[in-house]
């Protein structure tokens, strides 16, 4: 196998990965958040680009600490609960793919990627599929 094919395969397997849900094993394996806290993935950067050139591991990381959209893992028991601070209710639920500030949460290296926990009120906005936004490199 040659390597263009080799990383044409790598790739195709990630973004069949970043499509797919958790799964429930995994999850169990997170901690989780307390009080008004949210676990939160953010969205894996793609690793080349749409002609075919692979973006330097350095632009990657730069570009996955800057990730604004994530995937909600699990919530707090105390998420949203505060009816003076949210009367209109949750402003997402688990498995909602949420915006957030660029730098919001604290970050925690995972296998495979990072996670980050997040106050419910550091949620901007929710969307139905994070390639719905163009992530500029």
């Amino acid at each position: 196998m040659t390597k263009s094919h080799a990383l044409e395969k790598k790739y195709k397997e990630e973004a069949k990965k970043a499509k797919q849900e958790p799964q429930e094993t995994n999850l169990e394996k997170l901690p989780s958040p307390t009080g008004w806290r949210l676990l939160v993935m953010p969205f894996a950067v793609k690793e080349e680009t749409k002609g075919g050139i692979i973006i330097a591991q350095e632009t990657l990381d730069r570009a996955r600490v800057a990730t604004q959209v994530g995937y909600v893992l699990k919530m707090g028991d105390l998420c949203y609960k505060d009816q003076d601070r949210y009367p209109t209710g949750p402003w997402c639920k688990e498995k909602d793919w949420v915006v957030f500030a660029r730098y919001a949460g604290s970050r925690m290296d995972i296998d495979g990627g990072e996670i980050r926990m997040l106050n419910d009120d550091e949620v901007l906005g929710t969307i139905s599929s994070p390639e719905d936004l163009i992530h500029a490199m």
